[in-house]
C-alpha cells in the first residue's frame, strides 16, 4: 500500500505540521534547541513511514523503518514533556499531543506485527 494512503501516515504528518507551527511560538532562545529537536523528531515519523513503505525490499526493511518511527514517537513525547515543564505548552495541550503519539505508536506496532515482527 502506498504510504500516503496509510491512516498512520496521515495522522503522523498532520501532527508534525501542527507541532511545527506550535514550536514556532516557543521563545527565541529555544528555536535552535528544544523547538528544533521537536520539529526534527516529529517529522522523522512520517518520513520513516514513507521510506519503509516505499522500499519494501523485505519485510525486515518495513519493520526496521517502523521501529525507527516508534522511537521518534517516544522522542517527540520527551520533547513535549520538556515543553510542558518549561511552560511553552499547557498540561492540556501536552496530554492531547501525548495521546495522539501513543495512538500513532500503537498503529506502528500493528504494522510491525503485520510484517512478521513482534511488538516492542
Amino acid at each position: 500500500m502506498p504510504y500516503h494512503r496509510l491512516e498512520v501516515f496521515k495522522k503522523a504528518y498532520a501532527l508534525a505540521l501542527e507541532l511545527h507551527r506550535v514550536s514556532r511560538k516557543f521563545p527565541k532562545s529555544e528555536q535552535y534547541e528544544l523547538a528544533q529537536q521537536l520539529r526534527k523528531s516529529t517529522k522523522s515519523i512520517p518520513a520513516n513511514i514513507a521510506e519503509g513503505m516505499g522500499k519494501q525490499e523485505s519485510k525486515a526493511d518495513v519493520r526496521r523503518f517502523m521501529r525507527i518511527a516508534v522511537g521518534s514517537c517516544d522522542e517527540s513525547r520527551v520533547w513535549l514533556e520538556f515543553a510542558k515543564d518549561l511552560g511553552y505548552i499547557s498540561a492540556a495541550e501536552h496530554d492531547k499531543y501525548d495521546r495522539r503519539y501513543r495512538e500513532i505508536g500503537r498503529m506502528l506496532q500493528g504494522i510491525i506485527k503485520r510484517y512478521g515482527g513482534s511488538s516492542i
